[in-house]
Parts: C-alpha cells; structure tokens; sequence
C-alpha cells in the first residue's frame, strides 16, 4: 500500500524547462507544485475530515457526561449500547483508517516526492547555466542550496495540511460546536482568535526575514569550509591554518547571531503566546461554568467546552509554530531561489541547430570580448584556421589565449564578432553539438570523483572495454592504470580518483584526461597546455601519440612550452587581444619580433609569457 501513495506523482515527470523562472515565492512553489494538483486537493480535504472528526469525538464526549449523569446504568445500556458500540467500532477501526489515508497522502504521496521533484528539477536547472556563471559563486555555497530548499519547500507544503489546513477547519467547527451549545460561548473564542491572529501577524512579519538571513548565513559558511576544503592542498602549502579558521569563524559568528535573532521571536511567541491561552480557558470554561450556575447550559456542555479549550491550548503553541515552521521554511526557499531561480542567460537560440561539421574550418571575424569590462580578453580578433590545420597560440598572459577558448567552446557569447565553423556561426547552433565536435584537454586537468572507468568513457560513454584501454595505453596512462588502488580495495580502472582527481599526481590526472579526449575522438582539438604537467620523459613518450590524435583535425594548441608547438603548421601571437604576429616557427624567428623574443628567453622549453617587456 505504501508504494501505491509513493508512486501517485512521478518526481522526474517530464516538463517544459524555463529559462526565466518565477523570481517571487508563491508563482515559484507553485509551478514546482503543478504535478501535485490533484494530490494537494485530496489532501486538503483529508485534512477538513480529520479535524471534522476530532471535533466530533469532543461533542460526543460532552453528549456521553450528558447520559451518564442523568440515568442510571441499566438505562443507558438497555437505550444507549448500541450507539455506544457502534461508537466504539467507529473509534477503533474507521478512525485509524481516515487517519491513515491523511498522513500516508501527506507523507508517503506528498513529502517523499515533493522534495525530491524541487531537488531534480533544481539541479537540472543549474546544471543548464553557463561556465561563467559558475566562477562567479562559491560551488559549496550553490550546492548547499539545491540541498536545503527542497525539504525547506517539503515542509512548508507538510505544515499547509497538517496544521493550516487542519487548523483552520478545527477553529471554524470549534465555533460552530459552541454556538449550538450556547452563542454566548463564541464571543470569548473570537476575542481570543482576533488577538492570537495579532500576535501571528507580529511573528510571521520577522520570522521569514529572520529565517532568510539565517539561511543566507548559514550558506555563507558551507561556502567558505568547502572552499578551504577543496584547496587544503593551499591551506597546508602556505601554512594558512590558523587564517583559515578566522575566515570560518567569521562567518560561523554571523550565523549565530543571525540564529540568536531568530529565536528570541520564538521566545517572545511562546510567552505572548501561554498568556493568550490563559485568557481563553478562562474565558471560555468560566463562562460555561457560569451558565451551568445559571440553569442555562448542562453538564455536558461544560465538559465539551473545557475539553474544546484545553485541547485548542495544547493546539495552539503547535499551530504556532507550525506557522513559524511554515515562514522560516519559505526564508530558506527565498534565499535557495538566490541561485535555483536565476535565470538563464546563455541559452540555443530559438531554432537553433544541430552543427554540421564536414570539414572543419573555423572562421573568426572582428571577435570581441572583455568580460563587461572596458579592458582585456579579446579587441577586433580576425582569425581563419583551415580544416585539418595545426595552429599553435602564444602570448602573455591576459593576451586572450584562454578567451578565445572559451568563445570558441561558447561558454560565453560573444560581446562583438562572431566565429564560423564550415560556415555556420556557433550562435546559431546548439551548445550540445558544437561541444561534442571539440575535444579539449585543459591545463587544469581536473576529474570527477568516480572510477578510473567512468572518467576516462566521459569520453565517449558508449565505448567498448577494449576502446577505452586502448585510449588509456596511447595516452601513456594504461600501465600506471593497473597499479592504482583506493581505500575502498578498488583496483585498477575501477579505483575511485578522490575529488577532482586528488588521489593522482599531476601528470596521471593529465593523461587520463588525455586518454579522455582520445576516445572522444571529436574532428577539432584543443590543447590548453596539454602537456604542462608532465615530465620531460613521459612527455617525449606521449608525443608523438598526440601528433598521432591530431592527424586529420583542425588543432588549436595553446602553449608556454615551445616543445608543443615549434612544429605546428602556424603558430599565432597574441598581444592586448589582436593577432601581432602569425606564420611558421621559422618564419616567425626571422621576423625577429614577439615570437623571437619569446623563443629567445625561454628556458627548458618555455616561453617567457609571463615576463614583462
């Protein structure tokens, strides 16, 4: 039965991406809500029937003081044991049922689903943004985001119908009960429902900015302990433990007191809160009392009375901070919405196509782009590389090199210019099939944190066994492959590599990454420093593999060592983001400018890039 509530909605159904989510709470909870329509409905009314029957059971007992108190016992079970048995049954067997249906609706249909449906589409979400978007943000503090706001939206919608819904319903049939039982009953009900309505206002006013501070908070320090975490290597290299604990601190400070805040509201409530509910069962069973002094109510109806208003006290401190539960949840969505309801901004253009590479040929016309700002990356670049052709890049650092990489990859649109491949522009293309004709192999040659396997098919996920090992012994990576073990006892390509690749040297993770882009096998190849962490040997080794890769695609090689690029067909310097200066290696030499004065500085095979003029 409980699979039957789990699989009512369907978490991953399939739904139309939004590239400008809502950016206020209510539309945002309730486009992620649409699956659940019917569910909510029923839920809802599940919840009016059990606050219905819980009323009932307090009516039934001020009606059972009633006949017990005025016959004897022969006469009420010879009159009343069939009713009182029926009851019974009613109590033991229909009630548990009805009750059952509510909370397996709310926890089983709603709760499992709900959280896990806002997790998935919000990864989803974020996953679709742009490389940019990502170097703008801490990655702990965006994942502790998608983690925090889903089960902050699953417990906001849990309150809505176990305790909103529910109490509301309870409220309007406690007053109708003590109107039939005696109009005079309600008017202290209302007053006490007009101020404990005061009193809710004046909490949810400062609870759900105070909760959305506290969450901002405590983001901040998931951010901050990940980032020292992800760069220990730093932390310990440059002896920074004692910085880095202030830097947490810091914000572990911040979170507390932003904490503090929040619950003196709750404190204030509590006390504000237990006053109010004197007054009501004063008010209420004095008054009942009262009347029963005066001849006008029974003793049943005292006793259904005080039964009502301990159990609306027992009620009340729950609603309230059901309520709280209810506004801190929806501060936590609010500041989750910061990153899972941005916008996205580097989207396929509506019609955009699949590419149709032939050839090869990448066009770059009056290519421009800083970042925003007014300096730096590229100014006016006018670039043609033929198919099939091998162009090495050089220059100084800020002269653009990795700018054009990730133009030409479209991690960025362009500010000016565009950049043709056999003729269509990369603008009008899909991000997904102009990325699979590329392969790249970056100078921080990063993994993910799973087997050997798995990084090296990232590649090419439906290649063969033997495919992929070949990859790995072209890329000099094979032998070194079969010795790794983890913790774990996993061997070989089945080891785990540690977070972005932790577990291997600099020049293993390079030729995995390597290896990668082999079994890729995509027509244009870009090498970002491809063999910068690789020693003399193992880069004479895997050398003439990668002239072997590069046989048949168009190459763009980005390098400081000359050994990389001294035998491409062109070599191109950059400087302020304009070509200076293209031709061969010798070419370039003789022109005695850039290049030769490049060529002249270096050192064991690098460049002098990084030195000034």
């Amino acid at each position: 039965m409980f699979r039957f509530f789990e699989n009512m909605v369907d978490p991953f159904t399939d739904y139309a991406e939004e590239d400008q989510p809502p950016r206020k709470i209510g539309p945002f909870l309730w486009a992620y809500s649409q699956p659940f329509k019917k569910v909510f409905a029923l839920t809802a009314l599940m919840s009016v029937v059990v606050a219905a029957l819980e009323l009932w059971l307090i009516a039934y007992m001020g009606r059972l003081v009633d006949i017990l108190s005025g016959l004897s016992p022969d006469t009420v079970l010879s009159e009343y044991g069939w009713e009182l048995l029926a009851v019974a049954i009613f109590i033991l067997l229909i009630r548990p049922i009805i009750q059952w249906l509510d909370v397996a609706l709310l926890n089983n249909a709603i709760i499992v689903n709900f959280g896990t449906l806002i997790r998935w589409r919000a990864h989803r979400h974020v996953l679709r943004q742009s490389v940019g978007w990502f170097e703008n943000d801490f990655a702990g503090r965006l994942a502790n985001r998608i983690m925090q706001t889903p089960p902050a939206a699953g417990d906001a919608i849990f309150q809505v119908f176990d305790a909103i819904t529910f109490s509301l319903a309870y409220l309007v049939g406690a007053a109708l009960l003590l109107f039939d039982a005696d109009p005079r009953l309600v008017i202290p009900l209302l007053v006490w429902f007009v101020l404990y309505a005061i009193l809710v206002r004046w909490t949810m006013i400062r609870v759900g900015p105070a909760s959305k501070a506290s969450s901002d908070a405590r983001s901040e320090v998931t951010g901050r302990v990940v980032d020292s975490y992800t760069n220990i290597h730093s932390v310990k290299l440059f002896a920074h433990h004692d910085d880095e604990l202030n830097y947490a601190r810091e914000a572990i400070e911040h979170t507390r007191r932003t904490f503090a805040n929040e619950m003196r509201i709750y404190t204030t409530m509590d006390v504000a809160l237990t006053a109010l509910n004197g007054f009501l069962v004063v008010a209420v069973v004095g008054w009942g009392v009262w009347l029963w002094m005066q001849g006008t109510a029974s003793v049943g109806i005292v006793a259904a009375a005080t039964a009502l208003t301990l159990r609306l006290n027992a009620m009340t401190g729950w609603i309230m901070w059901a309520l709280s539960t209810f506004f801190r949840s929806l501060g936590v969505v609010s500041e989750g919405m910061e990153t899972i309801a941005q916008p996205i901004e580097l989207i396929d253009r509506p019609g955009a196509f699949e590419l149709d590479l032939t050839k090869g040929e990448i066009e770059i016309s009056g290519l421009s782009h800083h970042y925003g700002r007014e300096s730096g990356g590229l100014q006016n670049l006018n670039l043609t590389i033929a198919a099939g052709e091998k162009v090495g890049v050089i220059g100084r650092s800020g002269a653009g090199k990795s700018t054009l990489v990730k133009l030409l990859l479209r991690f960025y649109d362009a500010e000016a210019g565009r950049i043709l491949i056999d003729g269509q522009d990369i603008a009008e293309v899909t991000q997904d099939s102009l990325r699979r004709q590329i392969g790249m192999v970056q100078q921080d040659s990063s993994l993910l944190h799973r087997s050997v396997r798995e990084n090296i098919l990232y590649g090419r996920p439906d290649a063969s066994e033997a495919e992929m090992i070949d990859a790995a012994k072209r890329a000099e990576a094979h032998d070194f492959i079969l010795d790794l073990a983890d913790p774990e006892g996993r061997q070989g390509y089945d080891a785990q590599v540690g977070e972005r690749g932790v577990k291997l040297s600099g020049g293993q993770r390079q030729r995995v990454t390597l290896a990668r882009v082999i079994l890729k096998d995509a027509p244009i190849l870009v090498l970002d420093e491809a063999t910068s962490a690789l020693d003399s040997e193992v880069e004479a080794a895997i050398q003439d593999t990668l002239y072997g890769v590069m046989e048949g695609k168009t190459v763009i090689a980005i390098a400081h060592r000359l050994s990389t690029i001294a035998h491409m067909d062109r070599i191109v310097v950059l400087e302020d983001g304009r070509v200076a200066e293209e031709g061969t290696h010798a070419e370039l030499l003789a022109q005695n400018g850039l290049y030769a004065g490049f060529w002249a500085r270096q050192s064991g095979g690098f460049i002098g890039t990084e030195a000034a003029e």
